[in-house]
């Protein structure tokens, strides 16, 4: 099967073709949308751009698109063929991820105009980490939040870590259910997620993808009294804290630069004193939230790094792993991102039942 997978992300939709019985990716490209998506109104010229560059002209080019969406929430544990009684539930869930979900649906919408025929899959970053127990997924707060309103950690970067544990249990040449693992995505969005036995044990991102480490443009986990302050202080209100925390935090707020880890290296080592404190407070934070999931297993076969700083920036990885030497000989693994392959593998398996 043919699928043509969407990514539609707070900056940019990734696409690719991908071959669903290989997981071999036909064709790849990538079409901006500035600074902040969210801003946009409507995606069908961006999408059939994008199109366009895949050579998918209709839908006799593709059997399926399965789509990236952020957050499933608790009613999507597993990949759903879309209708408009699931795209609004999307839409409902974007209180929870501002950046994605909305995003997200408007891509669905714009696929589905332009292939109307074509089955539409949603696969969700939530879903893997369906199985975490309630002494994860809770947080210290009075119990009625929960209850009331749903208050709960749901973790994400699902798929990439699914992906990740295939990978590493092909490296080390055993089965994904014998593995402990910590998989550290690394990227724009960061996080940790313990598995063990195949499952999802802890992570480090919660209700929203805020939470955690330190991110491109993301606080991760800060002191709540922060907020308070500003709140009662009225040095913000809750829309620009929103946007302060979401667009000029992490690695962004620290440094002072709109820059990958790759220019704030350079910066760094030319002297750059905000750019050196940035990646030292940024690999800090993750071997802190490394260490952290690591407790929930009873052995750590293997680190797995992935995302586009976990992959791609060697000192960042070595000056996480020296943080961790109390938990012994660390075996390190740097896989390649590819949600690409999961969605496209869940929505063949969907589709075929």
């Amino acid at each position: 099967m043919r699928v043509l997978v969407l990514n539609t992300g707070s900056s940019s939709i990734k696409g690719s073709l991908v071959d669903s019985d290989d997981l071999r990716a036909i064709a790849k490209d990538e079409v901006s949308l500035g600074t902040d998506a969210t801003r946009r109104q409507g995606l069908e010229r961006t999408v059939r751009n994008l199109l366009r560059k895949l050579e998918v002209t209709s839908g006799k080019d593709v059997d399926a698109v399965g789509h990236r969406v952020v957050h499933g929430g608790t009613r999507y544990r597993t990949a759903v063929r879309v209708d408009d009684r699931v795209l609004k539930g999307i839409e409902a869930l974007a209180e929870f991820a501002p950046l994605h979900n909305r995003v997200a649906a408007q891509g669905i919408r714009a696929a589905r105009g332009l292939l109307p025929k074509t089955p539409q899959v949603a696969a969700f970053d939530t879903a893997f980490h369906a199985t975490l127990g309630e002494e994860q997924f809770l947080y210290p707060v009075p119990w009625g939040w929960h209850r009331e309103y749903g208050i709960r950690r749901f973790g994400f970067h699902g798929l990439s870590v699914e992906w990740s544990l295939g990978q590493a249990a092909t490296l080390l040449d055993r089965a994904t259910d014998d593995l402990a693992l910590v998989v550290a995505h690394l990227g724009s969005g960061c996080s940790v997620t313990a598995v063990l036995h195949g499952r999802s044990v802890a992570t480090s991102m919660g209700l929203t993808p805020m939470e955690g480490l330190m991110m491109g443009t993301r606080s991760g986990s800060i002191d709540p009294g922060i907020l308070l302050y500003m709140l009662r202080r009225r040095r913000a209100g809750w829309r620009e804290l929103e946007q302060l925390l979401d667009h000029e935090s992490g690695l962004v707020g620290v440094s002072g630069r709109r820059a990958g880890m790759r220019e704030l290296e350079k910066a760094a080592g030319d002297g750059n004193h905000r750019a050196r404190l940035a990646i030292d407070m940024f690999v800090a934070r993750a071997a802190a939230g490394i260490a952290a999931v690591a407790t929930a297993l009873p052995r750590l076969d293997a680190l797995v790094f992935t995302g586009g700083i976990g992959e791609h920036s060697a000192s960042v990885r070595d000056a996480v792993v020296r943080r961790l030497r109390m938990l012994g000989a660390v075996r390190t693994l740097t896989v390649e991102a590819r949600e690409d392959a999961v969605i496209a593998a869940q929505t063949a398996r969907l589709l075929q039942q």
